[in-house]
């Protein structure tokens, strides 16, 4: 705001001195305003000036794209072709970044074939387009439009890397930031971490943060919110301590971000106590971050706390919850069998905060029910949801009807989710103990006999532990691990050991 006050000092000192007239300053005026974000006032200047060269179209363009306002951005392009002004260079760069903004590829071809023939198509021009053709999806004009380019800069290969990995070609992704000539540049480095967690290998994400170490490329903010997000989906919580103590001694600013994504990581490695440490030592707090405390203890068990949190989140601060807060407060009365309480925040969701359940929410709310026996009430709230019930909605209630052994409504959402994914060998293995647990060996043997006929097969579990921070991942009837008969050994002495204590 004093910036602000003092350009418009400088503007009225300016005009008082006579100079209001000269090119240049209605020019460096227009782009004053525009970079304000005082759009209406630079419009009505703009409109006053008589003599408009491209430089000044030019202002008010780029003010519009550097303000997310494409649509603007258009249609100012279209009144200079009406007035009969050439765009130049710095014109078909805010262009292209217009179309990328509304993801209006085939525009942006339009513009592309403009350039090429009527302009040197310069390097910044290329990257331009190159960006354009990421941010709308057509990686194959943007691996074309890379390999014709003679000269590359950081920026050329950052969007082609954030390109394969945005849309998951992570080997395309790592062969070309494997061939980046100059890696000194942290933005790369986190493109390519950010593109292995977004595609759940965590543990490729904390392999290339290692390299990234024993270069001496210095990590940054986004850095380390990527790397704690592997640590999430590992459970890695050596690493993430390891990676905490990074941020501490290297006087990182305990940001929402970096916050938010401490908490989640030390809620999924299973210390919640480690997570409310550093919920209360975080200066600022958004939704997203008490979101994040909601589902740590809403993960760890403590239902009530949770419950508590988003009372005090909504009521106290002021806040507002979105689907993801909601998922966490029912998933906590979930592990609470906190029924009446589910209900209550359930029906909040739309009567007081306009936000329609999803299908994880029917979800988390049918198991809720179905855990505490109410299979008629989970069953009917099946059936009030305006679209079709999808696998985990079914699964939740299949589940429930195994516990309470409800065969007939069990074999109802077996028979739905079999319509929903005939090839699942899970929902027949399933079918098939929920027989044998009610002594109907008859049905039982039909269904394994189906599983036999068909071919199925259950897809092996996995798990991983980490040990000295490193992540090992096993499979059912994996002997790849250089120690797997050790390992065999050691789970058969703890198998006859828990034996012999019951």
């Amino acid at each position: 705001m004093l910036l602000l006050n003092m350009g418009f000092e400088i503007l009225a000192h300016v005009t008082k001195m006579g100079h209001y007239e000269d090119r240049f300053v209605h020019n460096a005026c227009v782009h004053f305003l525009v970079c304000c974000g005082e759009f209406k006032v630079a419009e009505k200047v703009f409109g006053e000036i008589c003599v408009r060269d491209v430089v000044l179209w030019n202002s008010l363009i780029n003010g519009y794209v550097k303000s997310g306002r494409p649509c603007e951005a258009l249609r100012v392009f279209r009144d200079m072709r009406l007035e009969g002004i050439e765009p130049d260079e710095i014109t078909m760069i805010g262009m292209a970044l217009a179309c990328g903004q509304l993801r209006s590829l085939e525009l942006g071809m339009e513009f592309h074939r403009y350039v090429v023939k009527e302009m040197n198509f310069s390097l910044r021009l290329c990257n331009s387009f190159l960006d354009m053709y990421v941010k709308c999806g057509d990686i194959g004009k943007a691996k074309a439009l890379f390999g014709r380019m003679n000269e590359r800069t950081d920026v050329t290969w950052t969007t082609m890397i954030v390109g394969y990995a945005m849309f998951g070609f992570l080997q395309d992704a790592r062969k070309l930031f494997d061939e980046f000539p100059q890696k000194g540049n942290v933005v790369t480095w986190n493109v390519m971490i950010g593109g292995y967690v977004k595609a759940n290998c965590g543990k490729e994400a904390l392999a290339l943060f290692q390299e990234m170490q024993a270069m001496n490329i210095k990590p940054d903010e986004v850095t380390m919110v990527c790397c704690l997000s592997a640590c999430s989906q590992l459970g890695a919580l050596e690493i993430g301590c390891w990676i905490h103590h990074y941020i501490k001694i290297h006087n990182l600013s305990l940001n929402v971000s970096l916050g938010t994504a401490l908490i989640d990581m030390y809620a999924k490695c299973g210390n919640v106590e480690k997570a409310v440490q550093v919920f209360h030592e975080m200066p600022v707090k958004n939704a997203l971050t008490w979101t994040a405390m909601i589902g740590a203890l809403a993960l760890n068990g403590d239902a009530h706390n949770a419950l508590s949190h988003f009372r005090m989140m909504v009521d106290d601060v002021g806040l507002a919850p979105d689907d993801v807060t909601f998922l966490g407060v029912l998933l906590a009365c979930r592990h609470g069998g906190l029924v009446t309480e589910g209900r209550k925040v359930f029906a909040e969701m739309t009567s007081r905060f306009k936000i329609p359940p999803k299908s994880k929410h029917y979800s988390c709310m049918v198991d809720l029910l179905g855990r505490s026996g109410l299979l008629n009430e989970a069953e009917a709230l099946i059936t009030s949801m305006p679209s079709n019930a999808d696998a985990s909605v079914w699964g939740a209630l299949f589940s429930s009807c195994q516990t309470h052994r409800n065969i007939e409504l069990g074999e109802k959402a077996a028979l739905k989710l079999l319509q929903l994914d005939p090839d699942d060998s899970g929902i027949y293995v399933q079918l098939a103990n929920m027989y044998i647990e009610a002594n109907m060996w008859h049905k039982a043997r039909e269904v394994r006999k189906m599983i036999s006929e068909r071919g199925l097969e259950k897809t092996p579990g996995c798990s991983s532990i980490e040990v000295n921070g490193d992540i090992f991942e096993f499979t059912v009837r994996d002997g790849l691990h250089m120690q797997s008969d050790k390992i065999r050994e050691c789970l058969m002495q703890l198998a006859r050991q828990m034996g012999h204590q019951d």
